[in-house]
């Protein structure tokens, strides 16, 4: 993507000329940053160097704030061209660090390893389980087959939706068959790692939503119209 600061404003998709309004930066600028930082293993002070040496005066806490405006935006513009995923999930918990203490980030994927959706919750028990099947089920429709660990409160979400659908979810849980999952978590602590923790909930949130989104855009989950992008192009697409 060039930058040339010249990109038209009245191309922008609603709700983003609103956010710019008062980032001051060209668009090009800000959107690089934003990719950037969701698509790879960098810091905001890595990010603040990498733009000086392209002549952009950029503080890091600028790229904080750009990213905490515009992830939101970028998130709910993808979920439109999300292709739709299997219907055998594997589902589990990885941890993230939020201002020195663990939280629960929970996840799923389908049978053949493209992320279904993540929930980040403070606490990991039935409640936080079933607020994520609730949102994944919303988001993606019901799965046929749930795998899980051996977590009692996974099993017990997922036993408390049964009872209310008239078609039950079939429960697996087998430790050993969550590797799929396990392996997906991996590209997501690969970019959380530089970040050093977060520092609080909400901005954790907003952070994960971004990277987890544009990590299903490179595994291909985006609808693109039969038009070969890459997966730089798509996320620009969803922005202007």
């Amino acid at each position: 993507m060039a930058m040339t600061g010249n990109t038209p404003r009245k191309t922008l998709p609603p709700g983003i000329p609103k956010v710019l309004k008062r980032l001051h930066y060209p668009l090009d600028v800000i959107l690089l940053c934003v990719r950037w930082y969701v698509a790879y293993s960098l810091s905001l002070r890595n990010l603040e160097e990498m733009m000086a040496e392209r002549g952009f005066e950029v503080d890091h806490s600028s790229v904080h704030r750009w990213v905490i405006k515009l992830i939101p935006l970028f998130e709910k513009a993808f979920l439109r061209h999300k292709h739709s995923v299997g219907k055998s999930w594997t589902m589990d918990e990885t941890y993230v660090k939020v201002r020195g203490q663990w939280k629960y980030l929970y996840r799923a994927v389908d049978k053949a390893g493209n992320p279904v959706d993540f929930l980040l919750r403070a606490h990991r028990d039935k409640a936080a389980a079933r607020r994520y099947f609730e949102k994944a089920i919303a988001r993606n429709g019901a799965p046929e087959t749930v795998t899980t660990d051996k977590s009692g409160a996974n099993r017990a979400a997922l036993q408390a939706i049964n009872a209310e659908r008239e078609t039950p979810i079939k429960v697996r849980q087998v430790k050993y068959l969550n590797n799929i999952v396990e392996q997906d978590h991996r590209a997501i602590k690969r970019r959380t790692r530089p970040m050093m923790g977060f520092k609080d909930l909400r901005c954790a949130r907003i952070i994960l939503s971004g990277i987890e989104t544009m990590h299903m855009i490179s595994k291909g989950q985006m609808i693109d119209d039969g038009v070969t992008r890459t997966a730089a192009a798509q996320f620009y697409s969803l922005m202007m």
